[in-house]
């Protein structure tokens, strides 16, 4: 008996979104989890990657230098922008086709929307923006099962959901919440081709243009750089402060839940459990205390440097470097320094 880990291999115009290979890296540690029953019973695990779109036969390479040991592909035209019900087809017709124990997908706009209606098309449970997953044991279930982990009531309760009664078990994850595994572009796997037959009635929708929206195309996951301003900044002009800062030195700006909460930024900024999981190489905190479900989203940055004029703010306990101290006079000094920098070396 082969028991399926699945992932969604999301793409946009024909380039794998990361949270794919950060799911499929997942999906390697939950089969070593099960390891012991797999040995007892006789049976094996294996982590398998669904890519849906037209023109992306290509990518089905890259899931397998991931860790996917198999790649179903649906490679047609109709595939080709995304559209919930087609979407929905394929992934249904798949799942009762192969009988996956598990599937994951990005929580990304279009995995929200399309997680949501594969699992009631399944008549499943899914248990979105997991923040931890793991096999074991849950209630008289003599398998292992999967336990995933979210944040409820605005964050301030972790509640761990089963769904052991039902398959797939599904979990939408949030973009960086998980490392993306190393990347081996020779490992070996098959690239199983599959047709969906989609009606006309299926197609009742057309893409006809993308438009960006601006101010929600804040990219703050994958981002190198943050700088985020919370409350300490005592009023929302402040946050013009914390963007010059994050232009000097090439990022982005980042905040947290109580300045969104106040009306002084846009939520797409905002960093933390109920936000963003964010993983830079730097990031800067200032006027930020540090509340659990703000560092939750931020404390795997590779440096983070925090501005507090508290000592005992929380935010010093994730911080490699702390500075106590008025952020309006710390980071005009900051900005003056790196601008004397890059004159220096101009």
């Amino acid at each position: 008996m082969t028991r399926r880990f699945w992932v969604l291999i999301e793409q946009n115009n024909g380039i794998m979104h990361p949270v794919a290979g950060e799911l499929l890296g997942v999906a390697q540690r939950l089969t070593m989890e099960i390891a012991d029953e797999l040995e007892a019973a006789n049976e094996e695990a294996v982590v398998e990657g669904v890519l849906v779109g037209h023109g992306v036969e290509d990518l089905a390479a890259e899931a397998v230098a991931y860790g996917a040991k198999r790649v179903y592909v649906v490679d047609a035209p109709p595939f080709g922008s995304y559209l919930n019900r087609p979407y929905t087809e394929a992934l249904t017709t798949l799942v009762r086709k192969y009988q996956p124990e598990v599937f994951l997908i990005g929580a990304t706009t279009l995995g929200r929307d399309l997680a949501g209606a594969v699992a009631t098309s399944l008549k499943t449970g899914l248990t979105a923006d997991c923040t931890r997953l793991e096999m074991g044991i849950a209630r008289k279930n003599p398998k292992k099962v999967l336990l995933a982990t979210r944040p409820a009531f605005g964050g301030n309760v972790i509640a761990t959901i089963v769904c052991d009664t039902r398959q797939p078990q599904m979990a939408t994850v949030r973009p960086r919440v998980f490392d993306m595994p190393p990347r081996d572009m020779k490992a070996q796997g098959e690239i199983l081709p599959e047709e969906i037959q989609i009606t006309p009635e299926m197609l009742a929708a057309e893409v006809l243009e993308f438009i960006a929206d601006e101010k929600a195309s804040v990219n703050l996951e994958y981002a190198d750089v943050i700088v985020s301003g919370g409350k300490g900044l005592g009023n929302p002009e402040g946050f013009k402060l914390i963007k010059e800062l994050a232009d000097e030195l090439g990022g982005v700006v980042g905040a947290s839940r109580a300045s969104v909460d106040g009306g002084w930024i846009s939520y797409a900024h905002q960093v933390g459990q109920t936000g963003k999981t964010v993983r830079p190489k730097l990031y800067i905190a200032a006027g930020i205390s540090g509340a659990i479900q703000h560092k939750v989203g931020m404390q795997g940055s590779d440096f983070i440097l925090a501005i507090n004029t508290d000592p005992d703010a929380p935010i010093f306990e994730v911080a490699t470097v702390g500075i106590v101290g008025d952020l309006y006079q710390v980071i005009p000094a900051m900005i003056e320094q790196i601008r004397a920098r890059k004159g220096a070396q101009a």
